[in-house]
């Protein structure tokens, strides 16, 4: 019989033989589980550990599990999980807040370059047999606009640092950094709507923050203005933004993210200048085996008594 059992609550990845072979390091046996939390906890209730990705852990669901030391996300979120529920319970909780930093820095560069060229547009009418450029009028130099970034954390920081190649101003909205002269121009909320003509979203789904690109911010946006969200879908009010667009008040917008995944299609059917991606900004092949080394790792550091590396329940 193994040491511990540790159970993957909802598994997405193509094998989980990276967790398998770290946690055989400590004789831990590892379960998937499938289906929905009532069929996971029949296998999950006498676990020492959980492995998440996307599965809701709640109140009820963390009271049901007789022994758990730690939930370990593998993502950068933890929205889906009760953390006092689980602190009360004497359960860590843990993420992984850098394994995708790169990558989503760059599809979210990726996703501004190509509204802010009109590349979708253009390339479809191409391949419709046209050739001319009047009809995507106006496009703008990068470097002559503003790039407003709500939130400034790891991936944040990332994009900065690409854009700042083409020259745009960088203003940012953070409510937990202070001016500093290694920090782009802090604003306020209201202020980083009004100045940017490119506004890209980086902040953390939370109580605060969900819902805080709705109406009322899209509206307060600069006419003409450009949003592009890669964090999480719910922190937009999907259709304030392709009411705006549909009214032509805004250029353009780009999303990965939605606040229902997956996104019923009729809900941006012949919405003009919208370009989506299935929620796939994190991913690369080297993400993917980062986020299983890494959550895997806070596991088997729980288990033996050692300090996890990204705990976020305090």
């Amino acid at each position: 019989m193994s040491s511990y059992k540790v159970v993957v609550s909802d598994q997405v990845f193509p094998t989980v033989e990276i967790e398998r072979d770290l946690l055989a390091e400590i004789d831990a046996e590892l379960v998937v589980a499938s289906g929905p939390m009532t069929e996971v906890l029949t296998l999950a209730a006498d676990a020492d550990a959980i492995l998440n990705t996307y599965l809701p852990w709640d109140a009820e669901s963390i009271e049901a599990l007789e022994r758990c030391q730690i939930i370990a996300r593998y993502g950068i979120g933890f929205d889906n999980v009760d953390l006092d529920a689980a602190r009360q319970a004497g359960i860590v909780v843990t993420n992984v807040p850098d394994y995708s930093v790169e990558e989503v820095a760059v599809h979210a560069l990726a996703l501004i370059l190509s509204v802010v060229r009109k590349v979708p547009w253009a390339d479809r009418r191409v391949r419709e047999g046209a050739w001319a450029i009047d009809e995507f009028r106006p496009i703008r130099r990068l470097s002559e606009l503003t790039v407003g970034l709500l939130g400034y954390g790891r991936i944040g920081r990332r994009l900065a640092a690409a854009l700042q190649t083409f020259g745009p101003e960088i203003i940012v909205h953070d409510p937990y950094l202070r001016p500093a002269p290694d920090l782009p121009e802090l604003v306020e909320f209201d202020d980083l709507l009004a100045r940017a003509d490119i506004l890209s979203v980086h902040a953390p789904l939370t109580d605060a923050t969900r819902g805080i690109i709705g109406a009322e911010a899209v509206a307060a946006m600069r006419p003409g203005a450009i949003l592009v969200n890669t964090s999480r879908g719910p922190l937009v009010d999907l259709d304030a933004v392709t009411g705006a667009l549909s009214a032509g008040y805004l250029a353009g917008a780009a999303l990965d993210v939605f606040d229902r995944e997956p996104l019923d299609a009729s809900r941006i059917a012949e919405i003009p200048n919208l370009v989506v991606t299935p929620h796939m900004a994190y991913y690369s092949e080297e993400a993917l085996a980062e986020s299983q080394r890494k959550a895997a790792t806070q596991v088997l550091k729980v288990l033996t008594g050692q300090d996890p590396d990204y705990r976020v329940n305090g």
